[in-house]
């Protein structure tokens, strides 16, 4: 019985050291570094941009247009006032039923980028069709504006290898965003100014779309993050800027 005992209480021994070296490892990866956000071209070649330098105060704000168009003439309305320059990410679809729109935004001093042609999910296309998708959006704006846009933004931020690869074939920076004011559901005005306004960092992306609510809520938007000092560029504005502060 006694050998049994030192024997059974060396196992003891021996199970408590796994347990701490178990507790040692798991501790040491909880308080290991978590991934950060690509925040500029120069990190990351072909991944998405979530958002720019954090070093400087600036935020952009971004609109996906596959839908909405009756909300456009007023946000734009609204941007002049204000004298702001957004990001418009358009469909191809939407774009070809609505060339003259598409235009306005452009000639407001708007940036226009691709959302691509028809809102597929792209995670469940191939690379080629998704290259495919993108370019024939690309034709669409390009026709309209004489422009072909830098930058995509694929639908429902979907950003697997085959959509990555594909945006950067074809010569695009895959945008992505930071603040996500699902604006989609329709919340009310004050709680997308509230999303934005708590949620406010130095080179945000900021992600909306043209409803209603987002229309009523665009000025104290504007106005809420100029009270926070913050300046109000495009999407390739920011990008350019934390390009420019990495060389210098």
């Amino acid at each position: 019985m006694r050998v049994f005992f030192v024997e059974k209480r060396g196992m003891v021994l021996i199970l408590g050291v796994i347990v701490l070296l178990f507790i040692a490892l798991t501790v040491g990866v909880s308080n290991s570094p978590s991934p950060q956000f690509t925040t500029s071209l120069s990190d990351r070649e072909g991944q998405p941009i979530y958002q720019g330098s954090s070093e400087k105060k600036e935020i952009a704000l971004t609109c996906n247009v596959f839908w909405g168009e009756e909300f456009l003439p007023r946000m734009l309305a609204i941007l002049e006032e204000k004298d702001v320059q957004i990001t418009f990410f358009m469909g191809g679809i939407w774009a070809e039923k609505f060339p003259g729109l598409t235009k306005q935004i452009l000639e407001a001093g708007h940036e226009i980028g691709s959302h691509g042609y028809s809102h597929p999910h792209p995670d469940r296309l191939s690379k080629d069709d998704n290259l495919e998708d993108i370019l024939k959006c690309e034709q669409v704006i390009k026709k309209i504006t004489g422009k072909k846009p830098a930058l995509y933004a694929p639908p429902y931020g979907e950003r697997g290898p085959a959509v990555l690869q594909a945006a950067e074939e074809a010569g695009y920076t895959t945008i992505l965003w930071s603040i996500d004011t699902v604006d989609w559901k329709h919340p009310k005005p004050e709680a997308i100014v509230n999303k934005i306004n708590n949620n406010a960092h130095n080179g945000a992306i900021v992600l909306m779309h043209p409803t209603a609510p987002t229309v009523h809520a665009m000025p104290q938007i504007i106005d809420e993050l100029r009270k926070q000092d913050f300046t109000l560029v495009t999407v390739s504005e920011m990008l350019q800027d934390d390009r420019q502060g990495k060389s210098s």
